[in-house]
């Protein structure tokens, strides 16, 4: 399992390992954020939207309060969980400030400044108090972690007994043949495509290797369970490209 989890961690945007993974990643999504909701829709062909709903369905029974959306980004998924779950309050937490000042914009525009709020921070020492979360989430975010399992550790030591983690995240096909259209897909129309749309040439290379890197199904459930977390379980959606995973904490 650390074998599985090295490798995601091993893998950075811009190929350096003289600059931590964090910076890197804080670096390549300030760079990429004016392009990054167009680059989503695209790459996902708009079928992530449908992903995000499956994830938010998951939490509904738990009714959540507080939510903490890691990884936010540019605020789609805390939007969406505001819109489905009506909590009393959903703090979003990114690396990127590129990435958040898209996120308020987004936030002002539908007046939610007061159901929504974003704060920039690293989500390996999360800057929340002990089980201050009925539920914590994160979409396509957890690859980026320069410490996965640590990532894990503070998710959990913020949730609330009983809360839930859902984490939404892309995973490779294992399929032989559906591979090999992913891999086509991945590994050279998206990265020229997005070459194009951010100017970032490496940010959409690092994409397709980061998704083939990432532990996934029960490798990444274990993750969930050495962090203290139970009741786990994972979904494949959409041919394998994508997987919903849930835990709670006891």
């Amino acid at each position: 399992m650390s074998n599985d989890s090295n490798r995601v961690e091993q893998v950075t945007p811009y190929g350096s390992h003289e600059t931590a993974k964090t910076e890197q990643v804080r670096q390549m999504f300030d760079s990429i954020a004016p392009a990054y909701d167009f680059m989503n829709r695209a790459m996902t062909l708009g079928i992530d939207i449908w992903w995000r709903r499956l994830a938010v369905k998951r939490l509904r029974q738990l009714r959540p309060s507080q939510i903490l959306d890691v990884a936010t980004g540019t605020g789609d998924f805390a939007i969406q969980l505001h819109e489905s779950l009506h909590p009393q309050h959903i703090t979003g937490i990114d690396l990127s400030g590129g990435m958040l000042d898209e996120a308020r914009r987004k936030v002002k525009g539908k007046g939610l400044e007061k159901a929504i709020s974003f704060e920039q921070g690293d989500c390996m020492a999360l800057p929340m108090a002990d089980e201050s979360f009925d539920a914590v989430t994160v979409a396509f975010g957890v690859r980026n972690f320069e410490h996965l399992q640590q990532g894990y550790i503070e998710m959990a030591r913020v949730l609330k007994p009983g809360g839930m983690l859902c984490v939404l995240e892309l995973s490779a096909p294992t399929n032989p043949l559906i591979r090999w259209f992913y891999d086509l897909y991945t590994l050279h129309i998206i990265p020229a495509i997005g070459t194009i749309k951010s100017g970032d040439k490496s940010a959409y290379r690092y994409l397709p290797l980061s998704i083939a890197a990432v532990p996934q199904g029960d490798d990444m459930l274990q993750l969930m369970r050495n962090a203290g977390l139970h009741h786990t379980h994972c979904k494949r959606l959409t041919l394998g490209v994508c997987t919903i995973y849930t835990a709670t904490k006891g």
